[in-house]
């Protein structure tokens, strides 16, 4: 029979790129006669992902609690597969870093908007038992939203606003690491001694997060933005970052604060989150003042960081 001269062209191609490899092409079709038909379920390994939850308790609405967790840790991975792209190009087109960081907030905006699973979709007594389970682990222990923290920005805007002196801004990250923000939000509320939760994640994770920074030094997204030409992309891009960074640094621990406000009640002295993170002054943006890209924010917009949100969605309920 006769082959179509687009196939005639495709095998062409192919027997190029196995010859670039040193490969036989004929062995390689050989082996797609014998290959069965990509199934659906066998390509997302179906089976797998529904069982990768194993609830600690019999209560029903900690599956609720995994698979969210999970789905998150699914959506920091799409963030942090973005940031590598655009970190390991070399003078990327401000165009293409334009859609990348589009995207970037595009998996920060679902995020956000899927938090309602977590706000409204647990019994608070159900919640209020199995957490019991979990000790000490919990979100704080998010390796890839660390990561994503470090690929974002200047390590220097990652130390805590107490500590940000010349000896310490001026010093190799390894050192600035010793005073990164979120030490703060793993203490103790009684005695200001490290959780276990932070020290099961210092660890298992410090000296790879130590080496991204270092890294990351000159391929984070703030200093790829500074080095983009002068023009309206780059001005487009700005405004994806304060985007991404009122997301990051505003909105998604607000969510998580208003989560815990109403599982975790609103006293100090009342409960303590899971792993016996410090919520209280660990997520409120105000106490932070952590932000990604202080050059794009107006000395007002800083003053008032997470304010107009605090009135409208925790003050307003």
């Amino acid at each position: 029979m006769d082959i179509q001269p687009d196939i005639l062209e495709k095998l062409k191609r192919l027997e190029e790129k196995y010859a670039a490899m040193g490969q036989d092409m004929s062995s390689y079709l050989e082996g797609l006669i014998y290959t069965d038909y990509l199934p659906y379920w066998s390509y997302v390994h179906l089976d797998v992902l529904l069982n990768l939850q194993h609830p600690r308790t019999d209560l029903p609405d900690e599956k609720i609690f995994i698979v969210y967790h999970q789905i998150t840790e699914l959506y920091f991975n799409l963030v942090l597969h973005e940031m590598e792209q655009i970190g390991e190009t070399v003078e990327p087109a401000a165009d293409w870093v334009l859609q990348r960081v589009t995207r970037i907030n595009r998996y920060f905006d679902a995020l956000k908007t899927s938090f309602a699973i977590m706000v409204d979709g647990m019994e608070k007594e159900q919640f209020l038992k199995f957490r019991m389970a979990l000790l000490p682990a919990s979100g704080f222990q998010s390796a890839q939203y660390r990561k994503i923290e470090i690929c974002a920005t200047d390590f220097v805007n990652l130390v805590d606003k107490d500590h940000r002196r010349p000896e310490v801004l001026n010093a190799p990250v390894a050192e600035q690491f010793e005073f990164i923000y979120w030490k703060k939000g793993a203490t103790e509320l009684s005695t200001g001694r490290k959780t276990l939760t932070l020290i099961q994640f210092e660890q298992k994770y410090v000296q790879e997060l130590v080496r991204l920074a270092e890294k990351q030094n000159t391929r984070n997204l703030y200093a790829v933005y500074r080095r983009l030409p002068e023009g309206d992309t780059k001005t487009k891009v700005a405004d994806q970052l304060r985007a991404f960074d009122v997301h990051v640094n505003v909105n998604w621990p607000l969510v998580h604060y208003k989560s815990a406000v109403r599982y975790l009640q609103r006293r100090p002295e009342d409960i303590a989150a899971t792993g016996g993170t410090n919520w209280q002054k660990y997520l409120p943006p105000r106490f932070q003042k952590r932000i990604f890209y202080p050059e794009l924010w107006s000395a007002e917009e800083i003053e008032n960081w997470g304010k107009g949100w605090v009135e409208e969605t925790l003050l307003g309920q």
